[in-house]
């Protein structure tokens, strides 16, 4: 089999249904230029996957998480089928293969599961028999088949692990930018875009909560070979940042308003507490300045975990804004999202040479 296109589009690709006619006729040209397979990670359509979730909480407020998994991955489904439907429609041939049928087992930490092993045969077999193989993103089962969760903003994990399975060496990430900025460009003015970094910047700024790409997926990436290239999820599907083992020196600066610093009474206190959240599969840094945790990217009740986990109480301090220059990470805690805005546009502005010369592509 010809090496496949292995592609990944987030789910702001897909405002409404007729994106997936547009992305369909899209990839139909690609494949008619490059006569290769695709494999196409997609993830939901914007707002779906919070429509789930706002329905399972009032059914139950406290849902278990191996239901949260089961019902959340859905709305990754759905965009799956929809795609595929398109695909048909252009005159491709085209499958689904959803969680269970991936080949992919991961522990039963439901929410932010750990991937145990997997086989390509599903996805080599079906590629072998389609043009188009479509995957819902961050999904898999554990060894009983029970649906897991990879956790959010994983269908760049899932896009990594199906290239790596198919030995594809390269894996295209398309999103509503066309890659990796000195800052947000929608927060911060003057941010710039970086053609190259390497592997450990791309992880540094995901570990502080850059909306770059999943960190597990950068990690990935990096463990089996896989240039990463980001692209515009939109025509001419403009490229930007490549991710390799080889980069140009950069710095950013990092805010992501989910995120949250916590604090504790004491080092110790702290140090169990990044255990856990460690070994639950949730990104948190333990940051040096005293018994204080940054937890990354929000989406986690962070009351209900400690309770959870008997964890000691811990008292929300701000909202944290991180410099990254070269390998050094510097983080400042602010109290709310505006203040925070400002700052980060400050240290942007302040960002040492030769870092402000980057040239933009």
């Amino acid at each position: 089999m010809t090496a496949p296109v292995v592609l990944k589009f987030g789910g702001s690709t897909f405002p409404t249904v007729q994106a997936y006619t547009d992305l369909a006729a899209a990839l139909r040209q690609r494949i008619e230029d490059e006569r290769r397979p695709m494999a196409v990670v997609v993830s939901a359509m914007p707002g779906e996957t919070e429509k789930l979730r706002g329905m399972l909480h009032e059914a139950n407020e406290q849902p278990e998480e191996a239901t949260v998994a089961g019902l959340l991955t859905l709305a990754d489904t759905i965009s799956a089928h929809l795609l595929c439907t398109a695909l048909h429609r252009a005159g491709l041939t085209a499958t689904v293969l959803a969680g269970h049928q991936q080949g992919l087992v991961t522990d039963s930490t439901f929410m932010w599961a750990k991937v145990e092993r997997s086989s390509a045969a599903p996805l080599r077999e079906a590629l072998a028999e389609h043009q188009v193989v479509v995957i819902p993103g961050g999904q898999a089962v554990d060894r009983h088949g029970r649906p897991t969760w990879l956790g959010k903003n994983s269908s760049d994990l899932s896009a990594v692990l199906v290239a790596a399975a198919l030995d594809a060496g390269r894996c295209e990430i398309h999103s509503d930018v066309d890659g990796i900025y000195s800052a947000d460009p929608n927060t911060v003015s003057g941010a710039r875009p970086l053609p190259e970094v390497t592997y450990d910047t791309a992880a540094l700024m995901s570990l502080y909560g850059a909306k770059v790409l999943h960190r597990r997926s950068v990690r990935t990436a990096r463990q089996h070979g896989i240039t990463l290239v980001c692209r515009l999820n939109r025509p001419p599907f403009s490229s930007g940042t490549v991710i390799s083992r080889e980069g140009s020196p950069s710095a950013s600066v990092v805010l992501n308003t989910r995120s949250r610093v916590i604090g504790y009474a004491t080092e110790a206190q702290a140090d169990r507490a990044h255990s856990v959240f460690h070994a639950e599969g949730i990104d948190t840094v333990r940051l040096e300045d005293g018994p204080h945790l940054m937890v990354v990217g929000g989406y986690l009740d962070i009351e209900r975990f400690h309770r959870t986990h008997d964890l000691p109480q811990a008292r929300v301090l701000g909202i944290p804004v991180t410099e990254i220059v070269g390998s050094r990470a510097t983080t400042h805690v602010v109290a709310d999202a505006e203040q925070a805005r400002r700052l980060s546009q400050k240290l942007h502005d302040e960002l040492p040479e030769p870092f402000a010369g980057i040239r933009a592509v």
